[in-house]
């Protein structure tokens, strides 16, 4: 029975199998071998497309439904919550199933072969906070995968799959952290590497919070404000005044929740609230995402300022916001996104020590800490991890791969 490898991830996916003793990773859109975890619901050709002609189609201004970042949705009420999608009732067990359905037929068609089975990558916690959910979440993965046409499924903790991909980075008796910084997760395993190429896992070690969580507290904090979060609402009589609620707001800077703004309860809320407002070009650019469902623009656009303020080839970053109002660009200078981001960073820190305590081990034996996910990258979570492990080096080179190379060689098992 041959097994794929499967990578499922809050922002994008891939899958690999073992070929003579090595990952090999298929394409799965020309020349790409990551694709994209969204999902666009055209409306005018009645169908759902993947990957990046999702990603196009919602820059392009196409007339649909985009989501993206399913996987948090796992193990939460909304994922068995049916809503009408192109005339068709479907819940998100569904549009996830398709999801891996997709992946499952891109494989096959690249590779001739027939996978009846599914080595995934899971968190080493989906939610660390809610014991109850953490397990419902394996369970909806688990259906997800059956309804994609899997026969089973077999899951395999990130971080490990990533440590089975990394051995190479260490010699013999060698101790190795992975940081592995999703979308939605950050998850941490402790190995030893075996002096005849095995692993052996120490400790793992896991927290809810990842790259979706830093988009959103920068969208709070440099945007969300421009759009009225914060500002005075007159009362419909007499001269008082209340603060705008939150819950707008900060539902449109969580990427997953973004595609629930556009009900009509949503938009009308937005509406009463720019009436009312004392500033209301602030408020009147809140009701013009949400007419025009611009929310996902506005966090791509965040998404895109973080990664240019943290790559530091631009000098002043800046959140291009101009699909909302001609013309503005708001800052995000890299010391102001390091002073929002910080105590999350330094969260994610304090979950690596723990894992080391976990493992029993002191920080001067790691030797080396592995970072896996685009947000291991970012440097205040790469300094607030070295504040914990001074003497580790660090590697980066497989960041983007790691896991889906270490399920790749796993199958093989």
């Amino acid at each position: 029975m041959a097994v794929l490898g499967v990578d499922f991830g809050t922002s994008n996916s891939a899958v690999g199998i073992a070929r003579d003793g090595a990952a090999h990773l298929i394409p799965l859109e020309p020349g790409q071998t990551t694709l994209p975890t969204a999902v666009f619901f055209d409306f005018d050709t009645r169908r759902a497309v993947y990957g990046r002609p999702a990603n196009a189609a919602l820059i392009g201004g196409d007339e649909g439904r985009y989501m993206r970042a399913l996987k948090s949705l796992l193990g939460t009420s909304l994922m068995r919550e049916s809503r009408m999608i192109l005339n068709e009732r479907i819940d998100f067990i569904t549009i996830i199933a398709r999801f891996l359905a997709t992946l499952k037929a891109r494989a096959e068609a690249a590779t001739g072969a027939r996978f009846d089975r599914a080595l995934s990558g899971r968190p080493v916690l989906f939610h660390s906070g809610d014991a109850a959910r953490n397990a419902q979440a394996l369970v909806d993965l688990t259906e997800c995968y059956l309804a994609a046409g899997f026969d089973a499924v077999d899951f395999m903790p990130e971080p490990e799959a990533a440590a089975l991909a990394s051995r190479d980075v260490l010699s013999p008796g060698d101790l190795g952290l992975v940081v592995d910084i999703g979308g939605g997760t950050s998850d941490f395993t402790l190995f030893r590497q075996g002096t005849a190429g095995q692993i052996d896992i120490v400790a793992s070690h896991g927290l809810r919070l990842g790259g979706t969580d830093f988009d959103r507290a920068l969208s709070l904090e440099h945007v969300m404000p421009g759009f009225g979060m914060g500002t005075r609402i007159r009362h419909a009589f007499g001269d008082q005044t209340h603060v705008a609620p939150n819950a707008l707001f900060a539902d449109l800077a969580t990427w997953q929740k973004i595609p629930f703004l556009y009900a009509p309860d949503s938009r009308r809320a937005a509406r009463e609230l720019a009436q009312y407002a004392v500033e209301r070009d602030k408020l009147d650019r809140l009701v013009r995402v949400l007419e025009d469902e611009l929310g996902h623009d506005v966090a791509f656009a965040v998404e895109a300022a973080k990664i240019a303020a943290n790559d530091g080839a631009v000098a002043v970053p800046e959140i291009d916001l101009g699909a909302v109002e001609r013309g503005l660009r708001l800052p995000l200078y890299p010391v102001a996104m390091a002073a929002t981001l910080a105590r999350m960073a330094d969260r994610i820190g304090a979950e690596a020590a723990e894992t080391l305590r976990l493992g029993g081990v002191e920080p001067a034996a790691v030797s080396c800490v592995i970072a896996v996910g685009g947000s291991s990258l970012m440097q205040v979570v790469e300094a607030a991890v070295a504040r914990q492990v001074p003497q580790a080096r660090i590697h980066r080179g497989a960041a983007m791969t790691a896991i889906v190379e270490g399920l790749a060689l796993a199958t093989a098992a």
